[in-house]
């Protein structure tokens, strides 16, 4: 069973929750405090990303009139109680009037510490918190209400969060988001929503306390969200009698002259995923400076074409060692030669131990050959290349992206972790050394495999932007930052 939770429509979610809830005020209250709590945090955390959170910043807070707004303002209090110097203005974008009552009473929590502001001021914030609509709001968007926002987005901000969904949802005056901190159901318009930026899914424990009657809400939910719990089957101890066979055997074949680093990175990646053992097959010229640099892995030098990809004679390389492997991973700078194709094709047809299928490996032919268990990881760009032929039904496909889906059998399991600090070269072959070593530790759970490989790599890179922001960085960093993940 992967760890996730269910996304769910709007109507959905207020069914949920009016079972959930049951119409206790106090059970409401101590959620929203819950809330109030994990926006905070959540967006403490994310101010790492930007050099952190001034102690002497200034907040303010856009409220409506319901929960979203009582988030909002218990968000801004922990705020203020950790950096007691913060400045807090709220602005109530419907009338302080409107507030209801659980919201009122967050607003009398944080009054003391924060100041009224009858118009939105001109000068800039440190963060802005929208709390004006929540799953509830229905376009169209109001004109006063569109001006408000409209106002708030033109003004300089260093982050602006949406709690639960961005005021106004797709409307053209909507609120604008770096994040959205989605407060304890993500919600559908959260796929498809740009102005969202990038989801913070906030667990307030809605699906670990459930009971038998809000559980038919969740009953075949196809899409879900991965949370890190998927990760535990790593952070415990290992058996102490075990050795390194008792981690797996992945074989790893790709490089060429023309692109070199791509497999040395899969190859690395997958030595610190916690596999026993990595074979790697890479063009014979390559060998002896890869072995110096990555004397862990065993290094096999195969025949090359005279352009320095993998020529079809070097096939029996791999048919004489593969009883050994229990995952293989191909593609990792494999180059485009038709000669290589056709050895790729050959390989996986006649594999006999679950597969990666990663980079120029993504063909069509190539992903439908054979009969093994197989993960493709392809990007935008190889995802169109291949998805137009039908998925075989025994490949998992991750597809990779700023929110980075799963797809197994009729299930979408969907990653939010990661961010702008992946998008550069050379995060995919991270990501595929990753997911191969994860394989070759559980061969008969390749969505697990692939669940545990891409929450690990986006955590990871969320703590390295966190460290180090997002543009002074390399990919291969992100390694350093796999065994923080497991130990916080």
């Amino acid at each position: 069973m992967i760890p996730a939770h269910p996304i769910l429509t709007c109507a959905e979610a207020k069914q949920f929750e009016d079972a959930w809830f049951g119409g206790d005020e106090g059970r409401e209250w101590a959620a929203m405090q819950r809330a109030g709590l994990a926006v905070a945090e959540a967006v403490l955390k994310d101010f790492g990303e930007i050099g952190g959170f001034p102690e002497a910043g200034r907040v303010l807070v856009l409220a409506g009139k319901g929960h979203n707004a009582g988030d909002a303002l218990l968000a801004a209090r922990r705020i203020w109680e950790l950096h007691p110097q913060t400045r807090i203005d709220v602005f109530f974008a419907l009338g302080e009037r409107e507030l209801r009552p659980l919201a009122q009473r967050a607003w009398h929590e944080l009054a003391a510490a924060a100041k009224r502001v009858g118009e939105l001021p001109g000068s800039g914030y440190d963060l802005m918190l929208d709390g004006v609509f929540g799953f509830q709001f229905r376009p169209p968007l109001d004109a006063k209400t569109g001006a408000v926002l409209k106002a708030a987005n033109a003004l300089p901000v260093r982050l602006r969060a949406a709690v639960d969904l961005p005021s106004g949802l797709d409307e053209p005056d909507a609120f604008l988001a770096d994040f959205t901190y989605a407060t304890g159901i993500v919600k559908s318009p959260l796929l498809t929503l740009p102005k969202a930026g990038r989801i913070r899914p906030l667990d307030l424990g809605f699906f670990e306390e459930n009971g038998s009657n809000v559980c038919h809400v969740l009953r075949d939910k196809p899409d879900r969200v991965l949370t890190s719990a998927v990760l535990d089957p790593l952070r415990g101890l290992r058996p102490s009698h075990s050795d390194k066979r008792t981690y797996g055997h992945l074989f790893v074949v790709g490089g060429s002259r023309n692109y070199p680093g791509a497999v040395l990175i899969s190859v690395t990646a997958a030595l610190r995923s916690g596999a026993g053992l990595v074979t790697a097959f890479v063009p014979e010229s390559l060998v002896a400076a890869f072995a110096a640099r990555v004397p862990e892995a065993m290094w096999v030098g195969w025949p090359e074409t005279p352009e320095g990809g993998l020529a079809l004679e070097g096939a029996h390389l791999l048919r004489e060692k593969i009883s050994r492997a229990t995952a293989l991973l191909i593609g990792p700078g494999l180059g485009q030669e038709p000669e290589t194709f056709a050895l790729v094709k050959d390989l996986v047809a006649q594999s006999a131990v679950p597969l990666v299928i990663d980079a120029d490996a993504l063909q069509p032919d190539i992903v439908a050959a054979g009969n093994a268990p197989r993960i493709l990881t392809p990007h935008a760009g190889e995802w169109a290349r291949i998805e137009r032929a039908t998925l075989p039904a025994n490949a998992v496909a991750v597809r990779k992206g700023p929110v980075t889906r799963i797809i197994s059998g009729a299930t979408i399991y969907h990653s939010f972790f990661g961010g702008p600090v992946l998008a550069r070269g050379g995060s995919g072959d991270l990501l595929a050394g990753l997911t191969g070593g994860l394989l070759a530790q559980t061969p008969s759970d390749p969505t697990g495999a692939a669940a545990r490989a891409v929450v690990w790599h986006g955590m990871a890179a969320d703590a390295l932007a966190r460290t180090h922001g997002q543009v002074a960085v390399t990919t291969t960093q992100v390694l350093d930052f796999l065994g923080v993940v497991l130990r916080t």
